[in-house]
């Protein structure tokens, strides 16, 4: 149930704590709403404060991906379960004012994750990044071949105005980012292609224009598309900024993209680090501990204003890092009073460290180590994903226990405290 991932299906060694109903879950883009899918069909929820806004009950199958678009009426469908609605390898596009689908994406193998924004949905397949038009007729725009990705692995800014999108590369521990807003005509593409660039759509291909072509014109009360691995985009436009950034040593198992698009966060299979890069140059911002064991990640997510990331493990616990180097007077007048106290450094706002950091270039790395400056672990110990809740110092966690939960925060010295324990199925 990670955002962008499903939970396992059924006799891949779930947790027994699971809620067997519950096949899915994830935030909106700001995470003011959460949705989950079903064995009947799926469910709306504002977060904080905590809400059903809406359900949906099928007579035919269950849900087993849904994505949503923002708070709009417009949601993203791949059948799961016990009896799919929907075949795993297709996405559906539903307009909850008509209670309908209204357009429908197939591809050649399952689909391991959907996302979508104002007017693009992504959808990732096993070696492929996707990318299409959010419209009754969707136009496939780019093709990424990307590394092995069962995770189904992939970001996308929420923001208004940015289009950045991370998956992994084609090797790896590597990502590739692309800013989808920057596009250029096919010769320049070819021009830009030639010089061994990696990850851009794919080449034209006449038959399979004539395919597409031939099955939107097939298409009745809704829009139809074969997207075609290999097949090329109908605009005739590639994305001209491409990044590749060598991330990690494993492959990538997370990744999150901040709202307006400058940071993404990655993580590993080894889940010990957690690195953050500027997507325009790939420089490294900050590299976050979240432990020494190796853990599988389930949730990354930047706060909707960038100043700090939350991570969600398979260890039951929420790691807070504070991103943001500025201190305004007030803290820093604690921060004096907390000395004078002799309070440990670990109280002060900001990322705790090791009391060896002095010694870090004689010392191996873990011990110049930046750790959060707070952490929690959820009740029964389950998987969960993370996401910010209304206020700043708070979390919203959903759980695969079918259970959502606030937790608040201590600025300075990342007291936690819950606030609210919701059954949600």
């Amino acid at each position: 149930m990670n955002i962008g991932r499903p939970v396992p299906r059924a006799g891949t060694g779930a947790h027994e704590a699971n809620a067997p109903e519950l096949l899915y879950a994830t935030f909106n883009q700001d995470y003011g709403c959460f949705a989950i899918g079903t064995q009947t069909g799926f469910r709306i929820f504002n977060s904080d404060p905590y809400k059903e806004k809406m359900r949906r009950e099928f007579k035919d199958g269950g849900i087993g991906i849904v994505a949503m678009r923002y708070r709009s009426n417009y949601l993203a469908f791949v059948g799961g379960g016990r009896n799919p609605r929907f075949p795993p390898n297709k996405v559906m596009l539903w307009d909850d004012a008509s209670s309908k689908i209204v357009a429908e994406l197939e591809f050649r193998s399952d689909v391991l994750n959907v996302q979508l924004q104002r007017d693009r949905i992504a959808v990732v397949l096993r070696n492929k990044c996707i990318i299409c038009s959010l419209e009754v007729k969707p136009r496939h725009l780019h093709a990424f071949e990307t590394a092995d990705n069962d995770r189904g692995a992939m970001a996308i800014s929420g923001g208004s105005e940015s289009s950045i999108l991370a998956f992994p590369g084609r090797q790896k521990g590597h990502i590739q980012i692309v800013d989808l807003n920057s596009c250029v005509g096919p010769s320049a593409a070819q021009d830009a292609g030639s010089g061994g660039g990696s990850g851009g759509a794919a080449a034209p291909s006449p038959h399979t224009q004539t395919t597409a072509a031939a099955q939107r014109a097939r298409s009745r009360s809704r829009g139809s598309i074969s997207a075609d691995p290999g097949a090329p985009h109908a605009g005739g436009v590639h994305p001209a900024n491409i990044n590749i950034i060598a991330a990690h040593a494993t492959a990538i198992s997370a990744l999150a993209v901040s709202a307006d698009g400058s940071m993404v966060a990655s993580a590993s299979e080894k889940g010990t680090l957690i690195r953050i890069f500027d997507t325009l140059n790939g420089r490294l911002l900050h590299e976050l501990r979240r432990g020494v064991d190796r853990a599988d990640i389930h949730s990354i997510a930047f706060s909707p204003d960038s100043t700090r990331l939350c991570v969600s493990s398979d260890k039951g616990t929420v790691h807070v890092f504070n991103l943001e180097a500025r201190e305004t007077a007030t803290q820093q007048q604690q921060q004096q009073q907390q000395q004078q106290q002799q309070q440990p450094a670990g109280a002060a706002a900001g990322n705790r460290h090791s009391n060896l950091k002095f010694m870090k270039d004689l010392l191996p790395k873990y011990f110049s180590s930046v750790w959060s400056f707070a952490h929690f672990r959820v009740a029964n110990e389950v998987r969960c994903i993370c996401g910010f809740g209304s206020e700043r110092n708070s979390v919203v966690v959903l759980c695969a226990d079918g259970t959502a939960q606030k937790y608040s925060f201590d600025s300075y010295r990342g007291n936690c405290v819950r606030e609210w324990y919701r059954k949600f199925i």
